[in-house]
């Protein structure tokens, strides 16, 4: 199967835009932690600042399997599920808490279960070679 004479399954490029959503919301979360660790009064700078790099460092993951599954190579789908499924971490927490972090919650478990509903679909596997071929 050449990746130019076939088109990328609509699931597969769903898939990559999910866990290139969630790379970059990591990346600015982390770029906002660490500029407010150096340039704001946080309790701890020390603190917001290793956090900070913590989700840049944690963002490059999804983003370099979102590349990876855009590529259609089959290693980067199983980082991308592993993140799906560590999204669901905080998306728990958040739907336990009150106020307004629950719509968070709901939004937070929603991208992560999408994504991983595409990410195990028989058509993504197949385009990504895993898994046996029907012919």
């Amino acid at each position: 199967m050449s990746d130019e004479q076939t088109p990328r399954p609509v699931r597969l490029t769903a898939a990559a835009a999910v866990c290139a959503a969630e790379g970059l919301a990591l990346v600015a979360g982390g770029l906002y932690m660490l500029v407010m660790g150096l340039l704001g009064r946080p309790d701890s700078p020390t603190q917001a600042e290793t956090g900070g790099l913590t989700l840049i460092a944690l963002g490059v993951i999804p983003l370099a399997a979102a590349r990876g599954l855009l590529r259609r190579r089959g290693w980067s789908r199983g980082p991308a599920i592993i993140t799906q499924l560590i999204a669901l971490i905080p998306a728990w927490t958040l739907l336990r808490a009150s106020g307004a972090l629950i719509p968070l919650g709901v939004v937070v478990a929603a991208v992560a279960l999408t994504g991983l509903v595409l990410l195990v679909n028989p058509t993504t596997a197949r385009a990504l070679g895993i898994g046996g071929t029907d012919a």
